[in-house]
């Protein structure tokens, strides 16, 4: 069967600026060096290495939110969005529950406020929450129903690709796991492509399809899961797994 890509990155580097021009140049630091690789629809991709290795400042080149790279982003797929580490950070404090969620399709302005209420309900109901989390506020859920209602607000406006950033790091081990339930039923549900960034490797062992491990700003491997856990090619790779385990 022909896989149809979704996202394609293309010879990919990015640089930190700190300070202001210098003599006509920036004082810049190279993070992203020569970065390629597809994502696939319905495929899982995971992003492994080390604090400082470059994970987080690929999902932020890929969806815009920093533009200092040199390369090609390809996006086939529609309204990308990210779910982040801290919930409790991501989300605003003073909306309830009912505003987060109604935020981006109130942005989006194609629905009217009948549809957006049944919207709303739907998606909460499809991560777990019920119409009693309405009116509360961030602070009053605790990490795991945050982070079901991060998933929510990303899910509501329907994309085809979640960058998912560290996305279960933040909680316990029971939390965790009905959250990667969670991801992977909506997932199967949705026919969605997740870029799965983390440094937990028994997580992704879990969830992922394929596997990129970066190290450094580079991506030294690329395998499927089964291949990179059972016949790890590089040294580094060798040595995140021995200590994973």
């Amino acid at each position: 069967m022909q896989k149809t890509t979704i996202l394609q990155v293309n010879q990919l580097n990015s640089y930190y600026t700190k300070g202001s021009k210098v003599f006509g140049k920036k004082n810049a630091t190279q993070v992203l060096k020569d970065v390629n690789f597809e994502l696939y629809r319905g495929e899982v991709l995971g992003v492994v290495g080390e604090s400082g290795s470059g994970k987080s400042t690929l999902a932020k080149v890929i969806l815009g939110i920093t533009n200092e790279y040199e390369g090609s982003i390809v996006h086939n797929s529609l309204r990308p969005q990210m779910v982040f580490q801290d919930p409790y950070a991501s989300l605003n404090p003073a909306f309830t529950v009912e505003r987060i969620l109604e935020e981006p399709l109130l942005i989006y302005g194609k629905y009217g406020k009948e549809e957006r209420k049944r919207r709303v309900m739907e998606m909460l109901e499809n991560v777990g929450l019920s119409e009693e989390h309405l009116k509360r506020k961030p602070r009053e859920l605790s990490g795991g129903q945050r982070q079901r209602v991060s998933i929510a607000a990303a899910m509501i406006v329907h994309p085809q690709l979640l960058i998912l950033d560290e996305a279960v790091s933040a909680l316990d081990v029971t939390i965790q796991a009905q959250i990667l339930d969670l991801l992977i039923r909506l997932k199967k549900e949705h026919n969605l492509s997740y870029l799965f960034i983390s440094h937990d490797l028994n997580v992704v062992y879990q969830c992922c399809d394929r596997v990129l491990v970066m190290k450094d700003g580079e991506v030294v491997e690329e395998n499927t899961v089964d291949g990179i856990f059972d016949k790890p090619q590089h040294e580094y790779t060798k040595q995140l797994l021995e200590s994973a385990q």
